[in-house]
C-alpha cells in the first residue's frame, strides 16, 4: 500500500503555489494535443478525464473541440480557477477535487480516454501504480490515455543537489527551493513510463520541446 502522508504533503502546497504563481499555470495546451485530438477523435473519443487537472487548460480546450469533460485535481484553488475559466468561456465541464493518488470517485470503464499532463510525476512511486491502475480501471477497453511526465534529468553531483532539494527515494526528490517547493517530484526513465503503462499498447512516445515524455497509449483488453 502506498503512503499517501507523502501525497497530502504535496496537496497542502498546491494551492498555495497556485494562488503564488497563477501566470504560470494558465499556459496554452501542451504542444502535442492537437495530434491528441485529432487521433481520438480517429477512435471515436466522446467523454475525456483530466488526472490532475490543474486550473483546467486542457478542460478547456477539450471542451471547445466538442468533447465531453470531467476533471479532477486534489487542490480546490486549482479547481475553482478551472471552474471559472470554463465558465468565462462559455463551456461546461464537471470539475472535482480528488487525489489522482486515491481511488477516483467514477464508475469503471467510464471514460473513453485520459489526459494526464505533468501531474503523475507528482507522486512517489507507490502513489504512481495506484494513480495508472486507477485511470486503466476508468478506461473502457480500447481507451486511450495521453500522459506527460517528467524525464530524467543529469544528475547533480551528491552536494550541489543537498543544496536544492531533499532526496526521498530512488528518482525522488522534494526541492527545498523554486516555484514547486514542498512538492513531491519523480523522475521518470523510458523504460519506468513503459512499465508503469504496459497494459497499455503504445501508439505514440516522443520527448517534447521541454524534454518531457509525452506518450498516446490504447487499453489493451
Amino acid at each position: 500500500m502506498h503512503d499517501t502522508r507523502m501525497d497530502g504533503m504535496t496537496t497542502q502546497n498546491w494551492d498555495g503555489i497556485y494562488r503564488q504563481h497563477a501566470a504560470y499555470f494558465t499556459q496554452p495546451p501542451h504542444e502535442d494535443m492537437p495530434t491528441v485530438v485529432s487521433l481520438f477523435r480517429e477512435r471515436s473519443v466522446q467523454k475525456v478525464l483530466d488526472v490532475g487537472c490543474g486550473t483546467g487548460r486542457h478542460v478547456l480546450f477539450l471542451a471547445q473541440q466538442g468533447f465531453k469533460v470531467c476533471g479532477i485535481d486534489s487542490s480546490p484553488e486549482a479547481i475553482r480557477a478551472a471552474r471559472e475559466i470554463t465558465r468565462k468561456a462559455g463551456f461546461k465541464a464537471r470539475l472535482t477535487v480528488g487525489s489522482m493518488f486515491e481511488r477516483l470517485p467514477y464508475p469503471d470503464r467510464s471514460f473513453d480516454a485520459v489526459v494526464c499532463t505533468k501531474a503523475l510525476n507528482h507522486g512517489a512511486i507507490e502513489s504512481i501504480h495506484a494513480a495508472v491502475a486507477e485511470m486503466e480501471r476508468v478506461l473502457r477497453p480500447g481507451g486511450l490515455v495521453f500522459i506527460v511526465v517528467t524525464k530524467t534529468r543529469k544528475a547533480l553531483p551528491c552536494k550541489k543537489q543537498e543544496r536544492f532539494c531533499f532526496l526521498i527515494a530512488d528518482r525522488t526528490l522534494i526541492p527545498k527551493t523554486g516555484r514547486e517547493i514542498g512538492v513531491i517530484h519523480y523522475q521518470f526513465s523510458e523504460a519506468i513510463l513503459l512499465r508503469e503503462f504496459r497494459r497499455f499498447r503504445v501508439l505514440r512516445f516522443r520527448v517534447d520541446a521541454t524534454s518531457n515524455y509525452s506518450m498516446v497509449g490504447e487499453k489493451k483488453g
